[in-house]
């Protein structure tokens, strides 16, 4: 893992991250078999490229991502962010979570998946956490291929939204502290 650096973004990596979402997410709804859902698909990179116009206009406060390169290639290759919790999330959870940063926008280039760079962003968002004085958090996930990774790193979902997306599409929240994610990480790490 050397050969990876987690850096902020710089205003300079826009057009390089808006071509990121667009190819990690139309490569994500390609592999849960959701390729035809053209709206949804521009609707979520069309998204992601606010949350990170959000992050850049604000300097990190409102919006903050994180962004994984790989040093030999020079390419953006991974992107974690923090943020308001959504509007899904508030809705979903009887606005139980409002009040908390939810973790998300966690993309891996398909070409560097499975290999550990999800975990070193996530030990980096748990270091600004801390540094922030965030004590609990939450996250969302739709997609199946997500869903089981998280409930490897955090247990079962603390929200489960049967069929919320169709039937046998369900969606999963949770909320966790940062010593439940520092214990994560240390096991992560053994």
């Amino acid at each position: 893992m050397q050969n990876i650096e987690i850096r902020r973004p710089r205003s300079e990596d826009s057009i390089e991250l808006n071509q990121f979402f667009s190819t990690v997410i139309k490569d994500t709804f390609a592999k849960e078999g959701l390729s035809e859902m053209h709206d949804f698909i521009e609707n979520e990179i069309e998204n992601k490229k606010q949350y990170l116009k959000c992050d850049l206009d604000s300097n990190g406060e409102n919006r903050y991502f994180l962004i994984a390169i790989d040093k030999n290639s020079h390419k953006i290759i991974g992107t974690i962010a923090c943020g308001p919790a959504s509007e899904l999330i508030i809705s979903c959870t009887g606005r139980a979570l409002k009040e908390l940063y939810e973790v998300g926008t966690i993309f891996i280039h398909p070409d560097y998946q499975k290999r550990g760079i999800g975990t070193l962003l996530i030990n980096e968002l748990f270091l600004t956490f801390q540094n922030r004085d965030i004590k609990e958090f939450c996250l969302d996930s739709g997609y199946k291929n997500a869903q089981k990774v998280w409930m490897k790193k955090f247990g079962k979902p603390d929200y489960l939204l049967k069929d919320y997306w169709g039937e046998g599409r369900d969606h999963m929240i949770w909320k966790k502290s940062t010593h439940d994610m520092a214990i994560n990480l240390r096991n992560d790490n053994r």
